[in-house]
């Protein structure tokens, strides 16, 4: 039975006092404000209406220091989708490793559309987009599947390969399908979303079990080949004798 991730207590470290670190803190920060302000923009007005000067200056940055940070505004979005995963991934619950796979996943999603909870209009803005334009929505596609081979390997499942790069691409199908639920979702503790999930991954299971069906039939025909082939070799041998 899926079960909804458990929070955890976030641990705090004092600010260093050397100058380097002060600095690197400071470029965090700078980093951070712009994404912040960039998604905080997305939320108001569809991204191909958000220019690169209104981002600079909902940031509090000159449009120098934007450039040195990021090259477009797809490019910010790209940074904070893998800030998301980074988060993802330092979540990791040990206290999941025993579970089956589906619910390794399961949590693992849920965390995410966690992380994703307080920007959930822009979320909704970039998804109304993508379906207008379909030259973003390839570009957004390229990103969910970067992102689903870490979930992927976050839940301890193979995503190494062929196998785990069409387990990827489903996987992100399935996960854009359930934001749909998820952006409609007004109830705190999420229980449509993760009804919705429960069942995309109950659909993905069978679907994953078929495709390892499928890939293990041209391994067979390659391992028939090759005993094949061997086959003719002692064929050529005996009557050369």
């Amino acid at each position: 039975m899926a079960r909804k991730p458990k929070s955890k207590p976030v641990t705090r470290r004092a600010p260093s006092r050397e100058r380097p670190a002060r600095a690197a803190s400071d470029d965090r920060s700078q980093r951070a404000r712009i994404i912040d302000a960039f998604m905080a923009l997305l939320a108001e007005k569809p991204i191909e209406q958000i220019g690169l000067a209104e981002i600079a200056r909902a940031a509090g940055v000159s449009l120098a220091e934007l450039r040195d940070e990021f090259g477009s505004s797809f490019a910010i979005l790209a940074a904070y989708v893998k800030q998301v995963d980074r988060a993802v991934l330092a979540g990791e619950d040990a206290d999941m490793a025993e579970e089956p796979p589906r619910e390794r996943l399961f949590d693992v999603l849920m965390r995410r559309i966690e992380l994703l909870t307080p920007h959930k209009e822009a979320v909704r803005s970039l998804m109304r987009s993508a379906m207008r334009n379909p030259g973003l929505a390839l570009a957004l596609q390229r990103l969910a599947l970067r992102s689903q081979q870490w979930m992927l390997t976050a839940a301890d499942i193979g995503a190494a390969g062929p196998r785990g790069f069409v387990r990827a691409q489903g996987l992100g199908v399935l996960f854009a399908s359930v934001l749909r639920t998820w952006v409609d979702d007004d109830d705190p503790g999420l229980a449509r979303t993760m009804a919705a999930l429960d069942r995309a991954l109950a659909r993905g299971q069978r679907w994953s079990g078929l495709l390892d069906e499928l890939c293990r039939i041209p391994a067979y025909a390659c391992r028939m080949r090759a005993r094949s082939r061997r086959a003719d070799d002692i064929d050529e041998e005996t009557a050369a004798v």
